[in-house]
């Protein structure tokens, strides 16, 4: 008669039927269907190869392999509680097809190692996808910042008007977190471009096997080098979950921005009504949703992080149950940042930027009183003294209800002797943010540089 579990031959009982409920991972780790099939049809390969298995075996093993995995695709193939988990439940679905034979699949591997595999091949195929949803969004804010390059803004520091910049230097500011982002990703694909299949549980295997030819199989770049390390590994997984993390942060300042400059209050931009939803009360209402949730959503992904890292913390080498639970963290922070990038992505592309209104903003909260300072120095003031001078200027327009541009030569005067007629054009909107030619800085001939800059980074890594 044969066992209804592949493993519980030493066992004289049952397994509780509360603890089957307990223990199975089925309804997660099924989205590793087809990987555990492409790593199963590599290492069938590899045994006969190496004369573990006949050649007949392993095709016969490796037809059966594709006709279950169109079967799933199919929605043909059915899995409950009973069948664990997917390894079980593919294994089990081939040696109800084709026998004896498919009980010599799981020669030489141990759930351990096959585990991590599924993982990695996952990931990796899933980092080439964030690759590109990022490379897709640096691309819409180029464009962004192309379509408005001589826009001009306030800058914020405390969110108060701090100086004049151009909208193209701030969108590009966004543009340059997620330059980081894919050059972590990257690194982290480099990392999780490794074989994990031969290490068997945790010593390795007696049988003479070939996890080079494996490795080669399955596009690996390498072999992990310790087995003990190897099942009990999931760091390439919390280097994901924290790469995640830091671009759906990303995104989420990037939310928050939108969502204030989107007010009534500011008005320097107008999200798209497809991106907006209403009130069931207030009709008057349009609500920047998609934006807020993606605020919103940045905390189950740190969530996630901080969980894989609680379920590690402590944990003996080498394999323990505790690891079954990495694969819901990592399939929701998968799932919700490449969606946020998706959503993001959009809601750029039909941003309206309201120009005059950024403009008008910058006549207001003194915001070109740095460069009034700069002018001093000019006129060979030390800084020092030119801040706390500026610093009088500024009281005095407060209390007067004028700006810099609204004072007369002769009120200049009062304060400070050397401030001639050129002063005016000094501290004009215009000029304060095209005197800013430092590398890096707002300048229109920077932020071109900026932008020829991140184009040739992208070109260079295709």
């Amino acid at each position: 008669m044969s066992k209804i579990k592949l493993w519980e031959g030493r066992f004289s009982k049952s397994t509780s039927e509360i603890f089957d409920q307990f223990n199975a991972s089925i309804f997660t780790d099924i989205k590793l269907f087809e990987y555990d099939i492409i790593g199963s049809i590599a290492h069938v390969k590899m045994l006969a190869k190496c004369n573990i298995i006949s050649k007949d075996e392993a095709k016969l093993i490796e037809t059966t392999l594709h006709q279950i995995l169109e079967d799933f695709k199919s929605g043909i193939i059915e899995y409950k509680v009973s069948d664990e988990d997917v390894h079980m439940l593919i294994e089990k679905e081939l040696i109800k097809r084709i026998g004896e034979v498919g009980k010599k699949v799981h020669t030489a591997r141990s759930r351990n190692d096959q585990v991590t595999l599924d993982e990695r091949l996952f990931c990796r195929e899933k980092n080439l996808y964030l690759q590109e949803l990022v490379k897709r969004l640096i691309n819409t804010i180029i464009k962004l910042a192309e379509e408005n390059i001589d826009v001009i803004m306030p800058g914020y520091t405390h969110l108060q008007k701090a100086q004049p910049i151009l909208f193209s230097h701030y969108i590009l500011a966004y543009a340059q977190m997620l330059k980081r982002d894919l050059l972590r990703l990257k690194q982290n694909f480099n990392i999780t471009n490794q074989n994990p299949l031969g290490v068997a549980a945790l010593a390795g295997t007696t049988f003479d096997i070939d996890r080079f030819f494996v490795a080669n199989q399955l596009g690996f770049e390498s072999i992990t080098e310790n087995s003990i390390d190897t099942v009990s590994d999931r760091d390439f997984i919390l280097e994901m979950l924290f790469i995640c993390a830091m671009i759906q942060m990303h995104l989420s300042r990037l939310a928050e921005d939108f969502i204030i400059f989107n007010t009534d209050e500011f008005k320097f931009i107008e999200l798209d009504d497809s991106f907006c939803s209403g009130s069931s009360i207030m009709p008057q209402k349009k609500n920047p949703d998609a934006l807020e949730l993606i605020r919103g959503k940045t905390g189950r992904v740190y969530a996630n992080l901080i969980g894989l890292l609680t379920v590690l913390k402590g944990l003996p080498l080498s394999y323990n149950k505790d690891l079954q639970e990495d694969k819901e963290f990592l399939f929701d922070s998968i799932e919700t940042v490449e969606m946020s990038l998706i959503v993001i992505n959009e809601i750029l592309k039909t941003l309206k930027i309201n120009k005059e209104n950024m403009v008008n903003s910058c006549k207001s909260g003194f915001i070109n009183a740095t460069d009034l300072a700069d002018y001093l120095v000019t006129k060979g003031i030390p800084f020092r003294d030119a801040h706390f001078i500026v610093g009088n200027i500024v009281k005095y327009c407060i209390e007067s209800g004028k700006t810099l541009e609204d004072l007369s030569l002769e009120e200049y005067k009062r304060f400070c002797e050397k401030i001639q007629e050129d002063v005016y054009q000094f501290i004009k909107i215009e000029t304060c943010v095209n005197r800013r030619k430092s590398y890096g800085g707002t300048s229109l001939e920077s932020v071109r540089k900026q932008i020829d800059n991140i184009k040739e980074f992208l070109k260079n890594l295709e």
